[in-house]
This record gives structure tokens, sequence and C-alpha cells, in this order.
């Protein structure tokens, strides 16, 4: 059981605490952190002040070459073999078809008809083009099959799709404030939590670069410190999309892998609205059309200053970015991808170690 919390309130009497499936990708870079610390014997209140720096991991104030490329759902398949599980990207739209089973149609950027106003600056709106309405169902996941489809413009099939139901269930607890001084249940203090139980062989891939993450053990994770079991997975993660097609095409998507820190809760780091041109380290371009979800917040509780992280707005993972007019090289598209989506002089190091801004790139 883990308890993945998100950053809604909780703790008051009558409070709900929901789960959130996979957690931010700071949940997995702390816990590793963490026990990277202990296993090389690190003084953990001198490091948390400052005094003591890892070759690795740095200091709090001055992270080291230690960062989260990436972290996904996964889970071992019957041959063995272990497959990452990603959610539905925003471009993708999963329906109920006539037989009750999922059928999928994708979203394409469009050049609005005259006389059309909405809010977006951009000048092309994603669509979704049907002849029937459907009903849309959520709770999908992509296999890693269906993943690498989508993004080299394949339509994934109902077979690459993934039931929520078949990989974790929700397990609520009820739970009681404790009054300190009495010693004894507080009055009015019942709340209730989700606890997330994972289906055999279902758990989290996470990918570091810069230091040797632990290969067996076991990590305190989530909520109440829960413990999880470490290891080494031999995984062949994705198919990379042939950048030079995309240098000689002059386009391309965005996918968002993790959260990626957005001002405006939608937009890409370096996106001017004048311009309408994202410009990142070796790569410039138009920004044509984006799918967005709903803006998202993240904090976090800050173990070495023991206070909360700033609260930062971010566009959500699977949000999709179309560009175009791309100015660019393909060994510039393979350094962006593993820096991920920093400008130059962006000062927030301890989000990068955490593996905030990540993303892939995409056939347009």
């Amino acid at each position: 059981m883990l308890f993945l919390r998100g950053n809604k309130l909780f703790g008051a009497p009558g409070s709900h605490g929901e789960s959130l499936v996979p957690p931010w990708p700071s949940v997995a870079s702390g816990a590793l952190r963490s026990r990277m610390l202990a296993d090389d014997g690190v003084d953990l209140a001198a490091f948390a002040a400052g005094r003591v720096e890892h070759p690795a991991l740095g200091t709090p104030a001055r992270p080291g070459a230690f960062a989260l490329s990436a972290f996904d759902l996964a889970r071992r398949r019957p041959d063995g073999r272990v497959e990452t599980l990603h959610p539905v990207p925003a471009d993708l739209v999963v329906g109920e078809g006539a037989d009750g089973g999922p059928v999928l149609r994708r979203l394409q950027p469009v050049a609005p008809a005259a006389g059309l106003l909405a809010s977006s600056p951009l000048p092309l709106w994603p669509v979704l083009a049907q002849d029937d309405r459907a009903k849309p169902l959520g709770g999908r996941w992509l296999t890693q099959a269906g993943w690498e489809a989508h993004l080299a413009g394949r339509a994934p099939t109902p077979a690459q799709i993934v039931g929520t139901g078949e990989l974790w269930q929700i397990d609520p607890r009820v739970g009681v404030g404790l009054d300190a001084e009495r010693r004894r249940a507080a009055d009015g203090q019942l709340f209730s939590v989700q606890a997330v139980a994972f289906r055999p062989g279902v758990g989290f891939l996470a990918s570091v670069r810069g230091a040797e993450p632990p290969r067996a053990g076991l990590l305190r994770l989530g909520g109440d410190g829960r413990g999880a079991a470490v290891g080494l997975a031999d995984v062949h993660r994705r198919v990379e999309v042939a950048l030079e097609a995309i240098v000689r095409a002059g386009r391309c998507r965005l996918v968002l892998t993790s959260p990626c820190l957005s001002a405006a809760g939608w937009a890409l780091p370096g996106f001017d609205e004048t311009t309408q041109r994202v410009t990142l380290p070796g790569l410039s371009a138009r920004l044509a059309c984006a799918a967005v979800p709903r803006a998202e917040t993240v904090s976090g509780w800050d173990l070495a200053r023991q206070r909360p992280k700033p609260a930062e707005r971010v566009a959500p993972s699977g949000s999709v970015y179309w560009l175009d007019e791309l100015e660019t090289t393909p060994e510039a598209l393979r350094n962006l991808a593993v820096r991920g989506l920093w400008p130059d002089g962006a000062d927030n190091a301890s989000r990068r170690a955490e593996g905030f801004n990540r993303f892939t790139f995409a056939v347009f």
C-alpha cells in the first residue's frame, strides 16, 4: 500500500486525501537521493545544513549532477519483460465504440474558420473530427507499444489500451487526529485517505543521469514513509523518433512526460506570445497549436530547510505542443532531450534534479 498524495490541503476535520498516480517525479528523486545519502554514510543533518557536499548530489542549495530523467508507471509482463505505461496524451481521445470497447481518435491542428473566436492565442486549434458523438472513457493508459506508435504518428490499437483496474485498486482508509497532550483521539478530527494497492508486477520505473542509483533494498516512498523495494530493470524505454526527419520536415510535436513549470499554466518555457515563437537552447520554432489539460500546482516539503517548497503552476504530463518553422539541428534536439525544457539562465536546479520539464519528441 502506498499513500501518494497530491497538492490539496489535507488534515482538517472531514478532509479527504486523494492519491495521485503517478506521483510527481520529486517523490521518486527524493526517495532515491535519501537512500543514496544513507548508503554513503553521509551525516544527514550536516548535509541539510550545507556543511557536507555529496559527489553526485551536491548540496541542497547547489544540487550536483544527479537528475531524474524519466519516471513512469511500469509492469512486468508474463515473459519477464518490463514495459512502461503512459497516461493517454492530450491529443489522443479514447471513446466508447458501438460495441462498448475503446475507440481511439487523434486531435489534429486546424486553422479556425473566419469569424470564430476563442481564448487561445495560437494560430491553430486542436480539433477532434468524428462522424458520431461518443462517450469519452477515462482511467485508460497506453502500453509501451501504443505509446511508441503514437509518437511515430500512428494510431494505437484498442489492444494497446490498459484500464486502471488492471493496474491498481484504491483502498480507502479512515483515520483520526491525535491529541498529543491528552494522548488520545482529538475531538472532531475524523478524516479519510486513499491507499493505492498495485496489482502484482506493477510499479514505477525511474531513470537517473549523473549518479549511480541504489541497486537493491528498500526506499521510503510516499506519505507515511511506506517501504518500497528497489532494483535494477533491464528495459528498452522507447524508440527515439528520427530527429533528422524532424529537422528535414521542419516541424514536430513535443509531448510532456513530466509536469512542466509554466507561469501561465500552459505555455512552454521560452514562449513569446507576441511572436508566437519558442526559443530554447539550440531551437527556435513557432508554437502553432497546443493541447493542454487544466493547469496543476506543485509544491512539496523541503526536508533540508524544514519548510514548504514554493507553489508553482505546471502544465500537466501528457500535454502536447505542435511546433513548425523549426530552426535547429539533430544534435541540438538530442541535447535538448537530455537537458529538458529549461531555457538558458533558468535558475531552478532543484526542480531540474527532481525530474520536472521532461518531454519527448513526436512526429507532427
